[in-house]
């Protein structure tokens, strides 16, 4: 789809680049987010040479599919602020990019990988974002640590319906469920009867990508 090449000699990005990407996904960053997102996205090239944070390689395909898409549910849901865990981290997609673009949000990263979890602080640390906040656990072992949440998010988790059974805690008290799934899992994932889904959101640049918002019922 996008065919740029990434030369070693040369940044792997820049910041003109980064807003012609989002532009596409209907998100406009400041030059202070620009400077953020090339920070992160130079950090995971880095790491991803020594742990597996993503299989892609090329950075304007990581641009377009980890940092566009899940930025692009911020305005689409809306997300502006709130407290949100990111279940599943990984290499910190969505959490990370929806931090970069609502600095308001309380972002809990949720990995238990403890190499994926040193990442993630790195990039805190790095990128200097504050209110966000690694927890190196399974996502079930957690409850007061984290609640009350506004968003639960995820694009990485298997087992859906164990992901929104945990949402629905008492000492989580989720508000809303933002999940990025495959077309095809849709309709298994909406069966959950605890939440009231709106209608899915195509992802650009996807013909089978989408972003699927649950209320609390």
């Amino acid at each position: 789809m996008h065919d740029t090449k990434p030369d070693s000699s040369k940044p792997v990005l820049d910041g003109n680049r980064v807003c012609r990407a989002m532009a596409e996904f209907g998100i406009a960053l400041t030059s202070a987010q620009v400077a953020q997102t090339l920070s992160y996205l130079r950090l995971l090239i880095a790491w991803n040479e020594k742990i597996n944070l993503t299989a892609i390689r090329d950075p304007v395909e990581i641009l377009y599919r980890h940092f566009c898409e899940s930025m692009f549910a911020a305005a689409r849901v809306p997300i502006e602020a709130g407290r949100l865990a990111d279940v599943g981290s990984g290499a910190g997609f969505p959490g990370l990019p929806l931090k970069i673009l609502q600095p308001k949000l309380h972002v809990f990263l949720i990995e238990s990988n403890v190499k994926k979890a040193a990442f993630l602080a790195e990039v805190v640390r790095e990128l200097n974002l504050s209110e966000a906040r690694v927890l190196v656990a399974r996502y079930e072992e957690l409850g007061e640590e984290v609640g009350p949440l506004d968003f639960v998010c995820s694009r990485a988790v298997g087992e859906m319906d164990r992901l929104l059974t945990w949402a629905t805690g008492v000492s989580l008290s989720t508000q809303h469920v933002v999940l990025w799934a495959g077309s095809r899992d849709v309709a298994g994932i909406q069966s959950h009867s605890a939440w009231r889904w709106r209608e899915p959101i195509l992802v650009p640049h996807s013909l089978r990508r989408v972003v699927l918002v649950g209320d609390r019922a």
